[in-house]
């Protein structure tokens, strides 16, 4: 029960990766708030933790808006107290040639991608500090921050950017014992991709461990860096992509 009675904010988190970080916390004790902008996914995510006999508030929105950021942080602080904890996990990925990405396109994934996570770690830092009793917060970067991808970018320029960020904050942030990560995913099964009856034999012949990532694997990652076990890791970036980006053959 390393999170017992912790109060933590994860975004994007209706299925997929955010859902099992979600669920993760709340068996270790943690009380949770599920953000999703599709309210009907962040109600079914709540139910399931309920069903789990986890503590978890759903609260639908866009992370890409500002307003909305300080309602879920209001809302968080109403019902349980506090923020310990906030997983930037909500993003967007809008794949397109650069010689054809519209200006709608490219504006929107900053927008989200970018915007979000920083208003959201600015927002729950200024309470942090308040508290005066230290935090995690962890931005979701992908792999594609770290190698090129065709057709992606605009993507991976904000993956990229949210790692410089982590690393920038430290100045800001540890003196308030905040510390602030990253944590990449290579190619991952979830609800999204498998919707792609490709995907997971495409990823698993070109990852050097032979499969590509499950939730599973993503979540207990990001559980460590917000955990006490964590507490000396500030500005890093943990890669978890089976090796992929040691090799980082195209999956085309």
């Amino acid at each position: 029960m390393r999170f017992k009675n912790k109060v933590a904010i994860v975004t994007g988190a209706g299925q997929g990766i955010g859902l099992e970080i979600c669920r993760q916390l709340a068996r270790e004790g943690a009380h949770v708030v599920l953000n999703d902008i599709e309210s009907s996914l962040a109600e079914d995510g709540a139910r399931l933790i309920h069903f789990e006999k986890g503590s978890c508030l759903a609260v639908a929105g866009d992370c890409g808006d500002i307003q909305f950021i300080d309602r879920l942080i209001n809302e968080t602080i109403h019902t349980f107290g506090g923020i310990d904890m906030a997983i930037a996990n909500a993003g967007i990925t809008l794949f397109g040639d650069f010689l054809e990405y519209t200006p709608d396109d490219f504006f929107n994934v900053l927008r989200v991608n970018l915007g979000g996570s920083f208003f959201l770690a600015q927002r729950v830092a200024q309470r942090m500090k308040d508290q005066q009793r230290g935090g995690r917060i962890l931005f979701m970067s992908s792999v594609t921050g770290h190698q090129a991808h065709k057709n992606l970018a605009a993507y991976g320029m904000t993956k990229a950017a949210l790692e410089m960020l982590a690393k920038n904050l430290v100045i800001e942030l540890s003196p308030y014992q905040i510390t602030i990560n990253a944590i990449a995913p290579g190619a991952t099964v979830t609800e999204r991709t498998k919707s792609d009856p490709e995907y997971e034999a495409t990823w698993a012949h070109i990852t050097p461990l032979g499969k590509p990532a499950s939730v599973n694997d993503i979540a207990s990652a990001a559980l460590f860096l917000v955990s006490p076990e964590a507490g000396h890791i500030t500005g890093q970036a943990l890669v978890v992509d089976g090796g992929w980006t040691s090799v980082s053959p195209s999956p085309y």
